[in-house]
């Protein structure tokens, strides 16, 4: 169930509704059979319109949405009246939410906040009528403007998880686990690799009442970026996190090249990514002694402040809440 509950892309047919006809009417009257013109506007089409709901995280709700076809505006009519517009559709996403053109690959929306609204695709605005178009010396215009066409094209609609903190790691580092004890979040946990498949979230409870975010995102494997393992899918969900905690096991054969190969994935998916603040935990500390911590952190690159941890124990966990909560807070202390 796992994997069905989670949907983070889709790909969806839109189309916005065509303008209503400006109408070509002319006014008659029982005293006057030629009073002049007064066809009205046609009404806009409706637009498709993507919003911010911080209630929903996935987009498992437009699974089977596969085409959304907005209503036309209705045609312009006599008396001047204008017609009426279409009904928008309201497309409601999860924050983190981008929308991209397929054919183009352009990014054209981004829903960052609860509430916010943005046209994914104008509808076409309606056509004027015959009585915008009267003047002295044309004062009976035959004509009016047909409606303009609305939009339509293929739309891809990706999610990127919005969390403080990002757990990298390879597979079976721990993540699930630290995830499991220092927040309420309850994903699966087992002894094999990829056992997480889909990001997981968790809050993570700090001092006088104050709280941040945690993922738990599937395990990365040499060649990430080029999309071996889960690729693409896991490293677009990290591009948002603040601060990015490596997850590294005490009994890795090699602490240095395992975040190393970490660090390079990153680096080749978005170099932007490395802008971000690095945590270093080494898990599964309690096995340790301090002559073997001595020597896992004399591996660890210079720069990057270090942990060692022990989910099982509790080792070291108030001391990490401590430095990550600094790391996301250092801008405004």
């Amino acid at each position: 169930m796992e994997k069905s509950n989670f949907v983070d892309q889709i790909r969806v047919f839109c189309k916005s509704g065509h303008g209503g006809a400006g109408s070509k009417h002319f006014m008659r009257t029982k005293f006057n059979s030629k009073a002049g013109p007064d066809g009205g506007d046609g009404g806009r089409g409706a637009h498709i319109i993507l919003k911010g709901n911080a209630q929903l995280w996935t987009l498992l709700h437009l699974r089977y949405f596969k085409n959304v076809i907005a209503e036309d505006g209705e045609n312009g009519s006599k008396n001047n009246s204008t017609g009426r517009f279409g009904k928008d559709i309201i497309i409601e996403v999860p924050l983190g939410t981008i929308a991209i053109d397929e054919t183009t690959g352009e990014k054209q929306a981004e829903i960052l906040e609860d509430g916010q609204e943005i046209i994914l695709m104008r509808g076409g605005r309606g056509g004027l009528g015959n009585s915008n178009f009267k003047t002295a010396t044309n004062q009976a215009p035959d004509y009016a403007q047909p409606g303009e066409n609305g939009e339509e094209g293929w739309k891809v609609l990706e999610l990127k998880v919005l969390a403080d903190v990002g757990l990298v790691g390879f597979p079976n580092a721990g993540k699930s686990t630290l995830l499991s004890c220092i927040t309420a979040a309850k994903p699966k946990i087992a002894d094999y690799a990829f056992t997480t498949l889909t990001p997981q979230l968790g809050m993570v409870e700090y001092r006088d009442n104050r709280s941040f975010c945690m993922a738990d995102l599937p395990g990365i494997i040499e060649g990430a970026a080029e999309g071996k393992g889960l690729g693409h899918r896991f490293l677009r969900h990290i591009e948002r996190n603040s601060v990015l905690l490596f997850l590294l096991p005490a009994d890795s054969k090699d602490h240095r090249r395992e975040f190393d190969i970490l660090h390079n994935e990153l680096e080749e998916y978005n170099p932007e990514m490395l802008q971000k603040d690095f945590i270093i935990a080494i898990s599964k500390s309690d096995m340790l002694d301090d002559e073997l911590k001595t020597a896992i952190a004399r591996e660890l690159p210079a720069g990057v402040p270090h942990i060692f941890i022990s989910s099982v124990t509790g080792l070291g966990l108030p001391a990490l809440k401590d430095m990550l909560w600094s790391a996301l807070n250092k801008t405004t202390t």
